[in-house]
């Protein structure tokens, strides 16, 4: 049997641990799409520095840890084009349904919240019918 499936569950455990520290050492949600949205826009000026600090870390530890594990099997594709568009796509995914997945789902379902609920059942389902379509349709990805 693979074994694969313990990275899925470490990973799980370390995001909603994550989440449960965020929510009670700020008193907030962990959403990846509304803090990074925070400086972006710029209402998340007065806490800045702690959203710098989150982002930060989301990025530099894979860099971290890559030479302890190397590198990771993906099925990213090659084609730049369908890169952007599934990029901007999420992102304006993120931004109709006032977060993302961390925010959403994690976080929101682990509050019972019906608003994280109906928006991780979206997200699924919405997800569902882009591989539908661009794999098994039109042959894109």
């Amino acid at each position: 049997m693979e074994q694969d499936w313990i990275w899925g569950l470490i990973g799980g455990l370390l995001i909603g641990s994550g989440g449960a520290v965020y929510l009670l050492a700020n008193g907030r949600i962990m959403g990846a799409s509304g803090i990074l949205g925070g400086l972006v826009d710029g209402s998340g000026r007065s806490d800045a520095w702690e959203r710098l600090a989150f982002l930060a870390g989301v990025v530099l530890l894979p860099v971290l840890l890559y030479p302890l594990y190397g590198a990771v099997e993906t099925n990213v594709k090659s084609n730049w084009a369908v890169l952007i568009a599934a990029g901007l796509l999420v992102g304006l995914g993120t931004r109709i349904a006032n977060g993302c997945t961390s925010g959403h789902g994690v976080c929101g379902i682990s509050r019972f919240s019906l608003r994280g609920i109906a928006s991780t059942v979206g997200y699924i389902l919405a997800g569902a019918v882009t591989v539908l379509l661009f794999r098994h349709v039109w042959g894109i990805i």
